[in-house]
C-alpha cells in the first residue's frame, strides 16, 4: 500500500461525483470522529474501506500481526482519551484482534476494531473463512454492530465512538459485509457523519458529598485508594491537594500510578503484587478507606478486604460495581475533581498521619539500599532503580506483562500519571512492543521504553518492523531469564519447585539487527545507564537484553511474609 497521508478527504464517490458507497462513507465518519491512525492489516474483504483509506488524511499503520494493531489501538487510546481504531479482514484476521480489543474493554482504553465480512448472501451457509463475528466480540465489547443497510453506516460508527469513549470506556466492535460496503448510500443525511456532541460534565448532588465529608471528619486513620478512573478523567491535581489539605495517605493501583507524585510525603506508592506487602499495611490500618477513581477489575475488594470490615466511601464517575467485600458507605457519583474539591472545602486536616509517614521512611530506605548494588545477572530492583533515575518525569515507560510487571509495580514510581503504562485489568502480554509504538506516535519528543519479559517479547516482536518503518525510535529492555517467571515465582510459591516453564531464546543483539534494529547486551551493572543513554540518541529501534537475576522473586516473597504475614 502507499502513503495516503498526502491526499485530501473522500468527498467524492467511486464514480465522479456520485453517490459514496457504504466504505467510503465510513472513512468519512472516522474523519469527523478525528480519528488520526487506524491500525490494522488489509485483506480481500475490506478492499473497498483501504479505497476510501487511501484519499483520506488518516494515517494508515500497517502492523506485522493483527494482535499488534489491537494493542496500538488500546494504548493510543488510554493515553489519549480518543477512540483507537484498528481494523482487519474477516475470520482468522478478525479472531486475531481479539486479545487487544479484550485488553482495552477490561482496562477502560476506548477502542472501535472494524472487521471485514462476508457478503450477506453468504451468511446463512457454510462459508470459508466465515464467523458470527458480532456475536464473537459481543463478550469483549461495550457494542458489537454488523452494518447490513449502507444507510446505516453513520449511525453505526457514531454509536461506536460514542460508547467506546463514554465512561467507562472500553471497546466496540463494527463488521462490515464486502458487499454492503461497496453499495451506495442515498443522498442526504446518510451520506454525511453524525455530529459529535459536547459532553457536559455530571456534578455529585451535596447530600453525598456531606455524606463523605461526614465520614472523613469521623475518622481518624482514613487513606485514600486511588485508581484508574481517577487518571483518565484528570484528577491528579485534585487528588494531590485534597491528600495534602487534609494530610491523607495516598495507596494507588498499578494503573493509577503518578495520580499523586510519587515523592509526595503522602504518597504511599503501588499495590497490586500478590504478596501482602507495605500499601496491604497500609490499608489494614486504615479506619475508612477513600476509594477514587477504583476499579475492582484492576484489584479485587479481596485482596484488600478479605473480611469486610472496612469503611468504604467511592468517589468516582459511575456507582460502584456490586462486590460483598466493596460496599461504600457513601457514594459520590460525577466529576471527580469537582467531588474532591468539593468535599476539602467541608472537611478540616487530619493530624500528621505519623504512623504511616513512618511506613513510607521504611519503604524510602528499602527503594534506596538497591542504589549502589552492581551483583550481575542485575537483580530487578536495581534494573528499575537505574531506569527511574534516567528517565524523565515526563517519559512513559510500557510495561508487559510477566514477573518484571510485579516488580515495576513495586520499584517504578512516577511523578505524573499516564508515564507507566501497565496492563492490569485484562493484564495481557505481549502488549509491550506494539503499545511502545502508538505511544511514540503521539509523543514523539518523549522517550518511550519497553519493559517486556522474554517470553512476552517474543508474542509480539514483529511489530519491530512497523517500528523501523513508521520511524518510531523506542527502545525495548528485556528482562532475560529463559523462563516464563511470573509462573515459575508462583510454582515456587506455591509448591517449592517448578516445571515446564523455561525456553531458549534466540540472541536479542543479533535478532535485533536483522529486523535493521540496534542490539546491546548488559554484561555488567555499571552497563546499564550508559546503553540506555546511546540507545535513546539512535534514530531507530533499539534492543536491550537485560540478564536479570530472579531469584529475587522468592527472597521477595519470603520477606514479606516474614514482615506482614507472621
Amino acid at each position: 500500500m502507499r502513503s495516503n497521508v498526502e491526499h485530501g478527504s473522500a468527498n467524492h464517490g467511486t464514480n465522479g461525483d456520485g453517490p459514496q458507497t457504504a466504505a467510503e462513507v465510513l472513512v468519512k465518519c472516522l474523519e469527523s470522529e478525528g480519528v488520526e491512525y487506524v491500525f490494522g492489516i488489509p485483506g480481500e474483504e475490506n478492499l473497498d474501506m483501504m479505497n476510501a483509506l487511501e484519499k483520506s488524511n488518516i494515517r494508515v499503520i500497517v502492523v506485522r500481526h493483527e494482535q499488534g494493531a489491537a494493542f496500538m489501538a488500546d494504548v493510543y487510546g488510554r493515553l489519549t482519551g480518543k477512540a483507537g481504531v484498528c481494523f482487519s479482514t474477516l475470520g482468522p484476521g478478525a479472531t486475531n484482534l481479539i486479545t487487544g480489543t479484550a485488553d482495552a474493554n477490561s482496562d477502560g482504553a476506548p477502542l472501535v476494531a472494524i472487521t471485514g465480512q462476508v457478503g450477506t448472501e453468504r451468511m446463512h451457509l457454510t462459508s470459508h473463512q466465515y464467523l458470527d463475528l458480532v456475536e464473537l466480540f459481543a463478550p469483549i465489547t461495550k457494542r458489537s454492530k454488523q452494518i447490513v443497510n449502507p444507510n446505516s453506516v453513520n449511525e453505526i460508527m457514531r454509536i461506536a465512538f460514542k460508547y467506546a469513549e463514554s465512561e467507562k470506556p472500553g471497546a466496540c466492535h463494527v463488521d462490515l459485509p464486502t458487499n454492503v460496503a461497496k453499495q451506495a448510500v442515498t443522498p442526504g443525511a446518510a451520506a454525511y457523519p453524525l455530529k459529535k456532541p459536547k459532553t457536559n460534565r455530571e456534578y455529585a448532588s451535596f447530600y453525598s458529598i456531606d455524606q463523605a465529608a461526614a465520614a472523613i471528619y469521623k475518622a481518624k486513620h482514613p487513606v485514600i485508594l486511588a485508581g484508574h478512573s481517577a487518571v483518565r478523567n484528570r484528577a491528579g491535581e485534585a487528588l494531590t491537594s485534597f491528600a495534602d489539605t487534609l494530610r491523607i495517605p495516598v495507596v494507588n493501583t498499578m494503573m493509577a500510578k503518578g495520580i499523586i507524585p510519587y515523592n509526595n510525603k503522602y504518597s504511599l506508592w503501588t499495590i497490586g503484587i500478590p504478596q501482602k506487602d507495605y500499601q496491604n499495611k497500609v490499608l489494614d490500618m486504615a479506619d475508612l478507606v477513600i476509594a477514587v477513581g477504583y476499579d475492582i477489575v484492576e484489584f479485587a475488594p479481596g485482596k484488600w478486604n478479605q473480611n469486610g470490615k472496612h469503611k468504604i466511601i467511592h468517589i468516582d464517575q459511575r456507582p460502584a460495581h456490586i462486590n460483598m467485600l466493596f460496599q461504600p458507605e457513601a457514594e459520590v457519583i460525577g466529576d471527580i475533581s469537582y467531588s474532591l474539591q468539593q468535599i476539602q472545602y467541608r472537611c478540616d486536616p487530619k493530624d500528621e498521619p505519623v504512623d504511616f509517614i513512618n511506613l513510607r521512611k521504611e519503604m524510602v530506605e528499602e527503594y534506596e539500599s538497591y542504589a549502589d548494588d552492581n551483583s550481575f545477572p542485575m537483580k530487578p530492583q536495581k534494573i528499575l532503580y537505574d531506569i527511574r533515575k534516567f528517565m524523565g518525569e515526563s517519559d512513559i515507560v510500557i510495561s508487559d506483562v510477566g514477573a518484571h510487571k510485579m516488580w515495576i509495580a513495586r520499584e517504578y514510581n512516577c511523578y505524573e500519571p499516564n508515564t507507566c503504562i501497565i496492563s492490569n485489568g485484562f493484564a495481557t502480554m505481549g502488549i509491550a512492543v506494539p503499545g511502545a509504538v502508538a505511544a511514540k506516535l503521539i509523543n514523539p519528543d518523549k522517550k518511550v521504553l519497553a519493559i517486556s519479559g522474554d517470553g512476552g517479547f517474543m508474542m509480539n516482536s514483529q511489530e519491530y518492523e512497523t517500528a523501523l518503518r513508521e520511524k518510531t525510535p523506542i527502545v525495548t529492555l528485556i528482562f532475560s531469564d529463559a523462563s516464563y517467571g511470573l509462573i515459575k515465582w508462583k510454582q515456587m510459591d506455591h509448591f517449592g519447585h517448578n516445571c515446564f516453564v523455561d525456553f531458549e531464546n534466540p540472541d536479542f543483539v543479533k535478532y535485533a539487527e536483522s529486523m535493521h534494529a540496534k542490539g546491546y547486551r548488559v554484561k555488567k551493572a555499571e552497563d546499564l545507564i550508559p546503553i540506555l543513554q546511546d540507545a535513546f540518541q539512535q534514530k531507530i529501534p533499539c534492543i536491550i537484553d537485560c540478564p536479570v537475576d530472579y531469584s529475587e522473586n522468592v527472597k521477595l516473597s519470603e520477606y514479606l511474609h516474614q514482615k506482614f504475614e507472621m
